[in-house]
């Protein structure tokens, strides 16, 4: 039963950390890899499900923000300049949630705006990850 409340709380680290809510997902998947080095994959695959799915709860949310109020004039350059392939940097902190909200605001289509998310935390999880077994 341990496992599966790491399962679980590998999940809902990655999934509060892609939200406006604080979270430590990088530590969380390091020291649940580190646990369990043989379910690396596993991990890797679900800390970007639940990341992916916290980035498009905050993509709701910019949808659901009045049009007179508008992202910070920095996301929204970008947003502007780059489109939906802006969101390939969602997993900066700070920038990251912002880019997903600013994308919501100015209605990008959901299903490119869902894949470049996922793309850019997968990418970024397994470096971590790949980083961490280069390392031990």
């Amino acid at each position: 039963m341990d496992i599966v409340w790491q399962w679980l709380g590998l999940w809902f680290s990655a999934f509060s950390s892609a939200t406006i809510l604080p979270g430590t997902s990088d530590v969380v998947l390091l020291a649940f890899v580190n646990a369990n080095p043989q379910l690396w994959l596993g991990a890797l695959l679900l800390a970007t499900l639940g990341n992916g799915m916290g980035g498009m709860v905050s993509y709701g949310m910019g949808r659901m923000v009045p049009d007179k109020h508008r992202p910070s004039e920095r996301i929204h350059g970008w947003i502007q300049k780059y489109g939906v392939w802006a969101l390939l940097m969602s997993w900066v902190p700070f920038v990251g949630d912002g880019l997903a909200i600013a994308a919501g605001w100015l209605r990008l289509n959901f299903w490119l705006s869902s894949l470049m998310l996922v793309l850019g935390k997968f990418a970024r999880y397994a470096v971590l990850v790949l980083g961490f077994f280069a390392v031990i």
